[in-house]
């Protein structure tokens, strides 16, 4: 059982530390800085990004401490969130601990430890979900958050935070492998084929509507398969194989009692010069206009909700439905890079998904 209250639960030193980071303001990097820095792993350079995590990520793992004890509602006190909250503080403390990385033989130590940081928190999205699961039963409610815009305000700033500090950990551990991958710079692939990524997605996502249904309609791409353009591969597939999945389940929903063939669904890719925009329609009766807004609350989920004590979600859940996370963690993943993601939908026919990617790479991590 974790200890209610922080102060409780810690040394004086490390609540007075922990607060008085939590006061720091958070600086941000662009994927183009990743990328010009990332470029040259040279031991100065892999010095220099770890004095910069060594100061930056306790300033970070701080904003959510604090905000994690000041949630509205109770969600504060509920075990699943306790547990996350002495997670995050766990890891600070870790870091605070780490002396100042002043040589080599520092900075792989430090790469270490933070890498340990990451593993430790691969399981804060769903033993969160739990936390919110229970405040739902708690309020009886069942259409998810939408009637409490605090609860989903501070899940968007939480979970955009993750990503950024996930990534800064992953690519600062990636900048170690002795053979990257090529055109590789850390996690970052400098020639990402939007049309390859797409076709990879639409493979994982009609193996798992086979699993579930049994079939899968077809999903046709359009787009140059030789365009490429700089980014985070595992966020582009995460995104694409989400869209992709409600598409399927959609289809195959409303076609299944009929005489009808799936119509097939469409996946577009566009190369403009500010963003690469990949549009997903689909043939699939589309939302009602009153239910569009609940499709960014988390936890708002039409099918039966998978959660279990057991689980082991690390990013983003490859089932059919029922977490009720993927599309507003793939508009945050669109958002961390300066994208976004829109859905326009016609009740009756169908839906079509917008994810706009900004290619020129140069927009700061947007930091809650």
């Amino acid at each position: 059982m974790a200890v209610r209250r922080l102060a409780d639960a810690i040394s004086r030193n490390l609540a007075d530390d922990l607060y008085k980071c939590s006061l720091k303001k958070q600086t941000g990097v662009s994927l183009k800085f990743m990328m010009d820095f990332g470029q040259f792993p040279t031991e100065k350079n892999l010095l220099m990004a770890a004095q910069y995590l060594h100061k930056e990520l306790p300033v970070r793992l701080a904003h959510r401490v604090v905000e994690l004890e000041n949630l509205p509602f109770g969600l504060s006190g509920k075990d699943p969130v306790l547990k996350v909250r002495d997670w995050y503080v766990d890891s600070f403390r870790d870091l605070r601990n780490f002396h100042d990385v002043q040589d080599t033989e520092d900075e792989l130590k430090f790469t270490e430890l933070i890498h340990r940081i990451k593993i430790r928190h691969n399981n804060v999205m769903p033993t969160m979900a739990m936390g919110i699961q229970e405040l739902k039963e708690d309020l009886g409610r069942k259409m998810g958050l939408i009637e409490f815009p605090e609860i989903h305000q501070f899940l968007d700033r939480f979970y955009m935070s993750r990503i950024g500090i996930r990534m800064l950990i992953g690519q600062h551990v990636a900048l170690h492998q002795p053979s990257p991958p090529p055109g590789y710079i850390g996690l970052i692939c400098t020639r990402v084929s939007p049309v390859e990524v797409a076709q990879n997605a639409i493979d994982d996502a009609r193996s798992a509507c086979m699993r579930t249904y049994g079939s899968a309609p077809e999903v046709h791409v359009y787009g140059d398969p030789n365009f490429t353009f700089a980014y985070v591969t595992t966020h582009l597939h995460q995104m694409v194989f989400e869209l992709v999945k409600n598409s399927l389940r959609a289809v195959y929903e409303r076609f299944m009692d009929t005489d009808q063939d799936f119509p097939p669904i469409r996946v577009v890719v566009a190369d403009g010069l500010e963003d690469v925009t990949i549009k997903i329609s689909d043939e699939g009766g589309g939302i009602p206009r009153s239910g569009i807004s609940k499709i960014w609350t988390y936890l708002y989920s039409t099918a039966e909700s998978p959660l279990t004590d057991d689980r082991q979600l690390q990013e983003m859940p490859a089932v059919m439905a029922g977490y009720g996370y993927g599309l507003p963690i793939s508009r945050l993943y669109a958002r961390y890079f300066g994208g976004d993601l829109q859905v326009m939908s016609m009740e009756g026919y169908g839906t079509d998904a917008y994810l706009h990617l900004h290619r020129l790479g140069n927009v700061q991590e947007p930091l809650p």
